[in-house]
């Protein structure tokens, strides 16, 4: 499968999923002008380290693994679990490290334990809240058996943090989320190591007065990591599934500006009435294709998640329909290609 990086939005998204999806077709990959979108393209540690990953599991090879490199070939082999360690050697994100392993570890002939060192809550990267609270209960509701613990916290830049996961072999079936459903009350926190507290205790405070909320609702957790960081979430524990809200703090951002962007994106989603929001909606994709069906309504797709989709079709045999009017994402086996 020949692959071409600049596709799309042109991101390391295209290079993840199919990475993955060349673990589950068996398809030997060749892809070029890696991250071809991005300021700074190639293979950074965290891709790098997701390809040498790939290798591992699945008792491969691949050609051109180096940083910066623009262009790769990987040939994967049949996919084995056990116990795995892969250090990022930086602060990129376990998270997206932990997606890209997945898929193929759900189809593995054996449980899998995998622990990935790296950064754990990083800015425009799922946190491993994210996959904990709202990811990974959507995966069980499509029968998979995936557990996630926090080894330690990493933040950028220093990173130091340890994604640990549990994964057992696991056939995913479709499902259909298209009603909201019940909404449990909202539970707000926020975790700061080595900067002031009153920045976590600020931003608690921003998100609860835009929710309506008493000013001192939410929890301020004082973490440890190598280096200083934080982070906000506000999670929403529903049926039929749960919707997770977060944001990093950054130098130069106010703590009121970090909550305003958390808090927007909670709107937003509250007003369509969808029963998912959009950053699980892009991460459902790989999944709902490999149960072969399934449809849920989000809000509009962002680029991101269409080029996702155009990469997944063109390892899988099966098609997607986009309803951007009503907010239907629908995927079915393509008959002409199953």
């Amino acid at each position: 499968m020949k692959i071409d990086g600049r596709m799309g939005e042109g991101g390391g998204q295209i290079l993840r999923s199919a990475i993955s999806l060349a673990m589950l077709t068996g398809q030997p990959l060749q892809m070029h002008h890696v991250r071809g979108g991005r300021k700074k393209p190639g293979l950074l540690r965290q891709h790098l380290t997701a390809l040498n990953a790939a290798v591992q599991i699945s008792g491969g090879r691949a050609e051109g693994a180096e940083l910066r490199s623009d262009s790769f070939y990987f040939e994967p082999g049949p996919v084995v679990g056990g116990e795995h360690r892969f250090a990022i050697g930086s602060a990129g994100s376990t998270s997206l490290v932990f997606q890209t392993l997945l898929p193929a570890l759900l189809r593995a002939p054996e449980p899998s334990v995998v622990r990935i060192c790296g950064g754990t809550h990083n800015d425009f990267a799922p946190s491993f809240h994210f996959l904990r609270d709202s990811f990974v209960p959507a995966l069980e509701a499509m029968g998979a058996r995936v557990r996630l613990e926090l080894g330690s916290w990493g933040f950028n830049p220093a990173g130091g943090g340890e994604l640990v996961s549990y994964v057992e072999p696991s056939q995913l079936r479709a499902v259909e989320w298209v009603e909201r459903g019940s909404v449990g009350e909202p539970e707000l926190f926020a975790a700061v190591c080595r900067v002031r507290p009153n920045i976590a205790t600020r931003e608690l405070r921003t998100l609860a007065s835009g929710l309506g909320l008493d000013e001192d609702v939410g929890e301020v957790l004082r973490v440890e990591s190598p280096g200083p960081g934080n982070a906000m979430w506000v999670c929403f524990r529903g049926q039929p599934i749960s919707a997770l809200f977060d944001g990093v703090g950054t130098r130069g951002v106010s703590a009121e500006r970090v909550a305003k962007r958390v808090l927007g994106r909670v709107r937003a989603w509250h007003q369509a009435g969808v029963p998912v929001e959009p950053y699980l909606a892009d991460q459902l994709l790989l999944p709902m294709a490999m149960a072969g069906g399934g449809r849920f309504r989000t809000l509009p797709l962002s680029l991101h998640a269409r080029t996702n989709i155009e990469v997944i079709e063109q390892f899988l045999p099966v098609r997607f329909a986009v309803s951007e009017g009503e907010g239907w994402v629908e995927v079915g086996l393509d008959p002409y290609r199953a």
